[in-house]
C-alpha cells in the first residue's frame, strides 16, 4: 500500500525530535523505526550506561566507608542481576515516554520495520510504500566488530551485549583504550571484576592532550585496572579461563588470559541495508552517509542526521542535527554544523568534560601563534571531582 507524506523519518534515535517541529509546523511525517523508540542513548547508550555507572559508584564508595569513618565490618556483595534488573527498568521507562509522545503527537505515523529505498522518493517498509519529498536518514550505528583473528570463534561481548550480563565476569578484558571501554573498565571493576585494558595505541584516549591522558591513567592504576599498550597483534583464541587476547605489546607477557572479553573499538552507521544505490546515494569508506554544513545529502531531498553522517556521534549532536534541519525548512534561518561549539565527556569518576578544542587542537590549526602551552593546573580542571 502506498502513502504519501510531507517527510519520512527513518529512525526513531534523538535525532527524531525533528518529527515534533515537522508535525507543529503542520507537515506530516512518517517515522521509520525497525526496533525500539529512542535510538541507541534510551536504549543502549546513554540511559542504561549511566544507570549501571551510578550502580558502581555506589559499590565503590561502600567498599570504602571505612575511609568515611562509616564501620562495614558485613562487606560489600554485588548483586549484578538486580544492577541489571534497575537499569532495565530505567531504559522502559524511558522508551515508554518516547512511545507516548509518539503517540499522541498529531500529524505523525509510526511504522515498524526496516525502510529500504526503492527510489529516491519511495521507502518500502514491509507491505507499505512511503513516498515523499523529503527523507531523513536517522538510523544511527552499532558497535564495531573488528577484522581480528578469532571473532568468529570466540565469544565476546560489545557495549550492546554486555548490558545483559548478569553474572559478574572474574576477568574482564577490554579490547581499546577510548571513552566507551574506559567506562565499563570502572564501571566493571567497581563491581568486582579484574580488569585489563588493552589499547594498541601508546596512551589512553589518544584525541586528548597529554596531561589529561596521563591524569586519567592515574585514576584507573589507583583503582588496579590493568592497563597494555602498544597492542599490535591482537587476536583472539578460546582458552581454560574463558578467552585468551594474544596482545604482541613490546613489554609485558605476549597473551592475556580471562573470562570475558569487551569489544569496545569504535561505531560503524547503520547504513547498509537502506538500498541507498536506489536513491543514487552512496557511503564514505567508514559507511557514512556524507553531509553539507546543513545536513543535506548530494542528493536533493534527502538528509542524514545523527551519527550515521559523521558529523558528531552523541546525542547531543544529533538533536542538534534535528535543529539545524528545522531552521533550515521551517523557520528559514541557516543555521550550520559548523558553528556549534565541541563539547564531549567521558563517563569514568571523576568524569572528563571537554568544552570546545583542546590544546593540541587548537595549536595544530595555529591559533595560539607564539603563545606557551598552559600550565597543568588549567589543563586538570577538566578532571571534575565528583
Amino acid at each position: 500500500m502506498e502513502h504519501l507524506f510531507d517527510a519520512v523519518i527513518v529512525g526513531a534515535g534523538q535525532a527524531a525530535s525533528l518529527a515534533g517541529k515537522l508535525t507543529k509546523a503542520g507537515w506530516t511525517v512518517a517515522l521509520v523505526e525497525k526496533k525500539w523508540l529512542g535510538g541507541n542513548c534510551v536504549n543502549v547508550g546513554c540511559t542504561p550506561t549511566k544507570a549501571m555507572v551510578a550502580s558502581a559508584k555506589a559499590a565503590y564508595i561502600a567498599s570504602h566507608a571505612d575511609d568515611f569513618g562509616v564501620l562495614s565490618d558485613g562487606g560489600v556483595r554485588l548483586d549484578l542481576k538486580k544492577v541489571k534488573a534497575r537499569k532495565d527498568a530505567i531504559v522502559l521507562n524511558f522508551r515508554a515516554k518516547n512511545e507516548a509522545a509518539v503517540a499522541s503527537m498529531d500529524g505523525c505515523t509510526l511504522f515498524h520495520g526496516i525502510g529500504r529505498f526503492e527510489a529516491v522518493d519511495r521507502l518500502r517498509v514491509g507491505d507499505d510504500v512511503l513516498c515523499s519529498r523529503h527523507f531523513f536518514l536517522n538510523v544511527g550505528a552499532r558497535p564495531r566488530i573488528p577484522t581480528m583473528p578469532g571473532t568468529e570463534d570466540v565469544p565476546f561481548l560489545t557495549s550492546t551485549t554486555i548490558l545483559d550480563l548478569e553474572v559478574l565476569p572474574e576477568h574482564l578484558i577490554v579490547i581499546g583504550g577510548s571513552y566507551v571501554g574506559l567506562e565499563f573498565a570502572q564501571m566493571f571493576r567497581r563491581f568486582g571484576s579484574k580488569v585489563t585494558v588493552v589499547e594498541k595505541g601508546a596512551t589512553l584516549l589518544g584525541h586528548e592532550d597529554a596531561d589529561v591522558c596521563a591524569g586519567i591513567t592515574e585514576i584507573l592504576q589507583a583503582e588496579e585496572i590493568a592497563l597494555r599498550f602498544h597492542a599490535e597483534c591482537l587476536a583472539l583464541e578460546r582458552g581454560p579461563s574463558g578467552v585468551i587476547v594474544r596482545v604482541g605489546c613490546k613489554h609485558g607477557s605476549p597473551e592475556i588470559h580471562g573470562s570475558h572479553v569487551l569489544l569496545a573499538v569504535g561505531r560503524d552507521p547503520n547504513t547498509d541495508d537502506l538500498g541507498l544505490e536506489h536513491a543514487g546515494l552512496s557511503v564514505n569508506s567508514q559507511g557514512f552517509v556524507e553531509v553539507d554544513d546543513q545536513l543535506r545529502t548530494p542528493v536533493g531531498g534527502i538528509w542524514a542526521l545523527g551519527d550515521c553522517n559523521g558529523r558528531g556521534g552523541f546525542t547531543h549532536t544529533s538533536y542538534n542535527d534535528a535543529d539545524v534541519v528545522a531552521a533550515d525548512l521551517i523557520d528559514g534561518d541557516s543555521r550550520r554544523v559548523t558553528d556549534r561549539i565541541p563539547i564531549h565527556a567521558l563517563y569514568i569518576d571523576p568524569p572528563l568534560a571537554q568544552v570546545g578544542m583542546n590544546e593540541r587542537q587548537v595549536r595544530e590549526r595555529g591559533r595560539l601563534g607564539r603563545c606557551q602551552p598552559s600550565g597543568g593546573r588549567s589543563r586538570k580542571a577538566k578532571l571534575m571531582v565528583s
